[in-house]
């Protein structure tokens, strides 16, 4: 055997072996038991990045393990092909997007092959093809059909350079990510999917879902914002009509005294008198160029404008002003806020600023609040007061009492609320997948016939760049019949939000070639859900959300029969480098290309997962690499040692171990043992392969002295070694377990398993305490008993000094883990 270990030269020989006999391919097979294996797919960038390599190696870990225990894993890769960024690529180098798109996938592919990742490639898709997109106009149409997608006018934030709708995450200082252009507000004809009517069971839903971090499923639980409190119409003083508010805070509807409005709120100007209309005018349009994050930030400066109207508090009876405020919005609640400045911190801030009055209606227990020399508001419980009726009694309970007082005088009703609002997937874009709807003068919009799906995306169209959708531009895509009546129509030219094809894709991978339809029943039911989906905390909001309400979408179409995509969810750490996380513009990226061409793929993986658990940030070092990469060197260097004396060992004879012996066969099962449990249990790969090194220490030592005599032992321990370390760095244990003598592959061998009696300790340590602090350790046989320990203990010359001549009053005992000495 060559003692030299070349990296490159291995890792194809197995890559090349593994392609040829499409080792990863799977099927349906109901007679084992289905584990499926998920990263969240790329968008297909250009090149992979180090929070690729590290994605990919973790997920990788558990496919290969979890095959070689016997479960039919299903592990496949595909591209989340549409969207922006093509475009702007496209811009950028004057080319297609579809061009642009399919050059990088085809580059991406090969360098995730060069990781060695035990990937189905034949279940490989894209979202931008047409076998892919097609079914989703299908599903759109669907929920058309069941009102679940439908079209509305809504505010957006708009860049009117890119001519497109941008999301909040895409607006940065005010401006457009891309071009900096200010974004303003916009009101548009949008297309939304209903996802409110699944908010109460999204929801619910969270409280099944044990296998996911807790962060994230809080974090879509204050997303999803649900609310409990009342519906309150205040009456306009002018009688014609009320403004309804919903608040969670009915207990100080007495101390309202203005009403604020959104500026872009239904009544905003229909309400404006006209000695206020240029003013109401004017501050609307400072508003639109606001994003929607800044103005509900605590930092943000409150600002309003008076519109000359009034309305009155239904339970107070007072005439209070109606003023437009920059911090309230039409997303949440009704767009309109009862406005409490003693109750509430901004309220507080914009009355103060405008001079408008307060009222305490809660007091402190045994304190009172004098509005006039009040510096915030008070938002705690207390004792109600100035509330006619309800004085005196906790405000605790005045939220219920007022809740049911309202009702029984039809001023208001008790009511959920949800801060999620329904999801906008309108994009004035190209490279996305079209909205399969045409409008008609006389049939209104009209649904495109099932027959004549899918509605193609044109490609052989000029891509210019000069903003807005080119589909818009081009009469072939835009100009057809009325599917009802016949007379000229023209298409929806308007594609769909990118986040659309991410919230289904691990369903088509159940069955990427079936041409009867989106999915396969019988094949989904058999590999839904996905038993673990790895991927970035930047997703815990809207993919996994997003997904999971389609999952639930389908399910009521009849599509699949589970409730929930993911079982369990992993949301893996960043790579940082010299404090910051690695990105072109602080020049700390470190070149996945470059690090294999220098160490190999096996050391990349072996490093990504052994420098950080997986759950947290992962710190780049350099002499971290260097060393993975000389445990490598120094296993294959050990193995070539080893391999002449073991071809032909024979099973070890345990009664004829030495004492040395039984220790090394002691570590090598008690490092089955971790390393099984630390992938299967816990994902904490980075211990499992600090215990494969200690072994390999331990092999090492031991091999100095013992090798002949002990050929059967070392046979057994490096062979144990190989099996260990297959799912972490799998072209090295396959190479050098092809060297010790095996054909057919290392996963054929199946994972090892451990032998109790042989993993277990022959002595334990025992903490001494002396009155619960830690005083010293003893060193007993596993069958001690508590005199024998009590007797060791007490004869410690470190605990003697402890107990300075005391008596013992006395001894508590925990087997085999400490003994604690009260004097």
């Amino acid at each position: 055997m060559e003692e030299r270990y070349t990296p490159s030269a291995v890792e194809q020989k197995w890559q090349n072996k593994w392609e040829a006999e499409k080792s990863f391919k799977v099927t349906e097979d109901t007679s084992r038991e289905k584990y499926y294996l998920l990263e969240m797919f790329p968008y297909p960038s250009g090149r992979i990045h180090m929070g690729h390599v590290r994605n990919y190696s973790i997920g990788d870990v558990v496919a290969r393990f979890k095959r070689m225990r016997g479960f039919n894993v299903l592990h496949p890769m595909g591209w989340d092909a549409f969207g922006m960024p093509a475009e702007n690529a496209a811009i950028q180098n004057k080319t297609h997007p579809a061009k642009w798109t399919k050059e990088n996938i085809d580059y991406m592919r090969g360098q995730l092959k060069r990781m060695g990742l035990s990937y189905d490639w034949d279940r490989e898709l894209a979202t931008c093809d047409l076998s892919y997109y097609r079914w989703e106009q299908k599903i759109f149409l669907e929920m058309f059909s069941r009102g679940l997608a439908y079209k509305k006018s809504s505010f957006v934030n708009w860049c009117p350079s890119c001519e497109t709708v941008l999301a909040n995450e895409q607006v940065e200082d005010g401006g457009c990510w891309r071009c900096d252009t200010e974004v303003n507000q916009k009101e548009l004809e949008q297309w939304f999917f209903r996802i409110t009517d699944y908010a109460e069971e999204l929801l619910a839903c969270t409280e099944n879902l044990p296998g996911w971090p807790e962060r994230v499923l809080t974090m879509q639980r204050n997303w999803i914002g649900k609310s409990i409190g009342c519906e309150i119409d205040f009456p306009l003083e002018s009688g014609n009509g009320a403004i309804k508010v919903f608040t969670t805070r009915q207990d100080t509807i007495f101390g309202a005294t203005f009403m604020s409005l959104a500026p872009e709120h239904p009544l905003a100007l229909t309400l404006t008198t006209p000695d206020n209309l240029s003013a109401v005018e004017a501050f609307i349009e400072k508003v639109k160029s606001t994003d929607k994050v800044k103005r509900t930030a605590d930092d943000f400066e409150k600002e309003g404008v008076f519109t000359g109207s009034y309305c009155i508090n239904p339970a107070s009876g007072l005439k209070i002003p109606v003023y437009l405020a920059n911090f309230v919005l039409t997303d949440y609640g009704t767009g309109a806020v009862m406005a409490v400045p003693t109750h509430d911190q901004r309220d507080f801030e914009f009355a103060r600023k405008y001079n408008l009055s307060l009222q305490v209606v809660i007091q402190p227990e045994g304190e009172h609040l004098d509005p006039a020399t009040m510096t915030g508001a008070y938002t705690e419980p207390g004792i109600m007061a100035n509330s006619a009726g309800f004085d005196g009694i906790s405000s605790l309970e005045a939220k219920e009492r007022i809740a049911d007082w309202l009702e029984s005088k039809n001023l208001g009703k008790k009511t959920v609320n949800f801060r999620l609002r329904d999801w906008g997937i309108s994009r004035q874009r190209y490279w996305g997948n079209p909205i399969p709807v045409i409008y008609c003068n006389v049939c209104g919009t009209v649904p495109v016939p099932e027959k004549d799906l899918p509605v193609v995306l044109p490609l052989d169209i000029e891509f210019a760049g000069d903003g807005g959708s080119p589909l818009a531009k081009v009469d072939s895509f835009v100009h057809v019949k009325c599917p009802i009546c016949g007379i000229d129509a023209r298409r929806e030219t308007d594609t769909m939000d990118t986040f659309v094809e991410s919230s289904w894709y691990f369903l088509r991978y159940c069955s990427p070639d079936h041409l009867e339809g989106a999915l396969d029943k019988k094949k989904v039911k058999y590999w839904m859900s996905v038993d673990q989906y790895i991927g970035g905390i930047e997703h815990a909001v809207l993919h996994l959300l997003y997904a999971r309400f389609f999952t639930k979408v389908l399910r009521d179409l009849g599509y699949v029969t589970v409730d929930e995509p993911f079982t369990n969810l992993l949301t893996q750490g960043m790579v940082i480098k010299d404090g910051a996380k690695m990105s072109k513009s602080k020049g700390n990226v470190v070149d996945p290309n470059n690090l294999i061409e220098k160490y190999g793929a096996d050391t990349a993986r072996l490093f990504s997962l052994f420098a950080a658990p997986p759950e947290k940030d992962l710190d780049w070092n350099d002499q971290g690499v260097d060393g993975s990469f000389r445990f490598l060197n120094r296993l294959w260097k050990l193995s070539a040692e080893i391999l002449p004396f073991i071809s032909n060992a024979p099973k070890v004879d345990v009664s004829g171990l030495s004492d040395e012996g039984r220790s090394l066969r002691r570590l090598v099962h008690k490092t089955i043992r971790k390393v099984t449990s630390d992938i299967d249990e816990r994902f904490h790969f980075n211990t499992a392969i600090s215990a494969v090194m200690e072994l390999v220490n331990g092999i090492q030592a031991f091999s100095q002295k013992n090798l002949p005599q002990n050929a059967a032992l070392m046979k057994e321990s490096i062979e144990s070694t190989l099996l260990l370390l297959y799912p972490f760095v799998p072209h090295f244990a396959e190479e050098l377990w092809e060297k010790v003598g095996h054909e057919g592959g290392i996963e054929k061998a199946g994972w090892p398993s451990f032998d109790p009696d042989a993993a277990a300790d022959e002595e334990l340590l025992i903490v001494v305490q002396v009155n619960g602090k830690l005083r010293g350790r003893v060193t007993v046989p596993v069958d001690a008993t508590e005199e024998s320990v009590t007797s060791l203990a007490l004869g410690d010359e470190k605990v003697v000094v402890h107990l300075d001549g005391k008596t013992p009053r006395k001894i508590i005992y925990v087997p085999g883990k400490l003994l604690n000495i009260v004097v």
